[in-house]
């Protein structure tokens, strides 16, 4: 899965909209999309590949990396920013 953060929920919300266009592009579509609510956690299945989009607050509290930490990670290469995914 893939861990993401913003700094407000406007950011969750843009974050959610473009890996869903971005999905739907490469010719998928989401499975599940949970917690759309307040804008502070929303998670999108898309079967094989689970991502994430915390606002700051929210991944610092649940902290899912803890709970994967004994997992593979990934280096995403995105320049700036924690560059790991757990899968």
């Amino acid at each position: 899965f893939v861990i993401v953060s913003a700094e407000s929920e406007r950011q969750v919300a843009s974050i959610v909209d473009e890996v869903e266009e971005r999905v739907r592009l490469a010719g998928a579509k989401v499975l599940r999309r949970e917690g759309n609510r307040e804008g502070r956690w929303v998670l999108l299945d898309f079967g094989d590949i689970v991502v994430h989009v915390f606002h700051e607050d929210e991944r610092n509290f649940y902290d899912l990396e803890r709970l994967w930490r004994e997992s593979p990670t990934i280096d995403l290469g995105v320049a700036g920013t924690q560059q790991t995914a757990a899968h």
